[in-house]
């Protein structure tokens, strides 16, 4: 559809997006050229200054929450024209990437090539913190203030499981009408994501008795033998066809090849589309029992991400978007995915969105690359949601149903408490490597 027979709304947003097309592209260098790894926080100091400084000229209360082992929080509230009061909706996304210092200047250098930029983190997700200051700018300059105030939050640690931002995410989540995550799109058709399996990791520990090999043998109790016949019984826990896998991805133990090993050990991936499901197989793996006798085995869970499901308000947000997003002339598609993101933490609390980042591919591949015509489009877009109105995707008795999340402290920066009477979602999870 020519952008003329667009409704109006539509026509104006799409054309204030394609004239900051090159602009866009060209905040996307800069970000990408300030590289920042996960595991090094003070990386992230330029890569969120940057974003500070745009936000700021939006009119946003920007502030750096400092992390303890981080990068930290980049938190940016909405000025005073909104009122304290007013409902609020978060933009939620991470400047921390897969990539260590010094790639844009070695095996991965930032270029443009067939209509397509190509770096470090410029897909994951660098491109979708360009689409939250272009989105809000349009709308600035189109005099369009959203009815629901925006808040924004970049964290640094998204790439390992968000270990010290996910409190302050959560707590936002109980607090806003809906959440937008900038996460890249799915597929070439920049599918969003309406659902993402959950992801857990466990630590299997084999104890046994350690003896002489050649010696005495009959002495011993192998804890490695013990620990490969319960990796075939783990992976025999998935069930693929229904989204469920276990991968056994790393094992050690033992000390010398004449000693039979007395300890052993594995850690685990474990991928499922409902909590239910991740509640049976927690349960079946605290329940393995080794086969070689004199050995024992423990596992612990050292981290859980829920999974996005496919709530009834999630989906009722699914359906606002794609009805939104025919005044752009955009058939929205949705996909499910195996990979999780923080979006799965917001989805217990309130209604989620998620892929509504760049368009492109390679997420952490040395081809990683965003299709540069596509930012216009995917700007007009967020902006268009960022214009629906409030309680839009609030649908009665949408919770899970679980226990209330028990009252915690949290740094500098958090929202108010909760109104009197306000529900709170259930027991937050740990984070871990996604």
């Amino acid at each position: 559809m020519g952008v003329e027979r667009l409704p109006p709304l539509g026509r104006r947003l799409l054309e204030a997006a394609r004239v900051r097309g090159e602009a866009m592209a060209g905040l996307l260098e800069e970000l990408a050229a300030l590289e920042s790894p996960s595991d090094v926080p003070e990386s992230q100091v330029p890569v969120q200054g940057r974003l500070a400084e745009s936000l700021r000229r939006l009119g946003f209360h920007v502030r750096r929450l400092p992390g303890r082992t981080r990068g930290g929080v980049l938190l940016a509230l909405p000025g005073p024209d909104w009122g304290e009061n007013a409902p609020r909706q978060l933009l939620l996304g991470h400047s921390d990437t897969v990539w260590p210092s010094g790639t844009a200047a070695s095996v991965m250098p930032i270029r443009r090539e067939g209509g397509r930029l190509l770096g470090p983190g410029v897909f994951d997700m660098k491109a979708g913190l360009v689409l939250m200051v272009f989105a809000l700018e349009i709308l600035r300059d189109l005099d369009l203030p959203p009815a629901v105030a925006p808040v924004v939050l970049v964290n640094s640690d998204e790439e390992v499981g968000s270990p010290e931002s996910a409190p302050v995410i959560r707590r936002w989540a109980r607090r806003v009408e809906r959440v937008y995550v900038l996460e890249p799109a799915s597929g070439p058709d920049g599918a969003l994501k309406t659902a993402r399996k959950g992801v857990a990791r466990y630590r299997v520990e084999v104890r046994g008795r350690s003896a002489h090999a050649g010696l005495e043998p009959e002495k011993g109790a192998s804890a490695v033998l013990a620990l490969a016949s319960l990796i075939q019984e783990i992976h025999a826990l998935g069930e693929p066809a229904e989204g469920t896998t276990l991968n056994v991805g790393v094992v050690g133990g033992g000390s010398r090849a004449n000693v039979v090993p007395g300890e052993a050990w594995a850690l685990v991936d474990v991928r499922f589309a409902t909590e239910e499901t991740g509640r049976a197989i927690h349960r079946r793996l605290r329940g393995l029992r080794t086969s070689v006798p004199g050995t024992s085995v423990v596992v612990h869970r050292e981290s859980l991400v829920p999974p996005l499901e496919p709530t009834p308000r999630n989906r009722a947000l699914w359906e606002a978007a794609r009805v939104a997003a025919r005044d752009l002339g955009l058939r929205l598609g949705e996909a499910a995915v195996g990979g999780g993101s923080d979006g799965n933490l917001t989805s217990r609390y309130t209604a989620t969105l998620d892929g509504l980042g760049a368009v492109g591919g390679g997420a952490h591949a040395v081809h990683e690359f965003v299709e540069l015509a596509s930012l216009p489009e995917r700007a007009a877009l967020l902006a268009r949601l960022l214009l629906l109105p409030p309680w839009q995707a609030r649908t009665p008795g949408s919770g899970n149903g679980a226990g209330p999340l028990p009252p915690e402290p949290g740094p500098p920066g958090d929202p108010p408490p909760a109104a009197p009477g306000a529900k709170a979602g259930p027991a937050p999870c740990k984070g871990g490597q996604r």
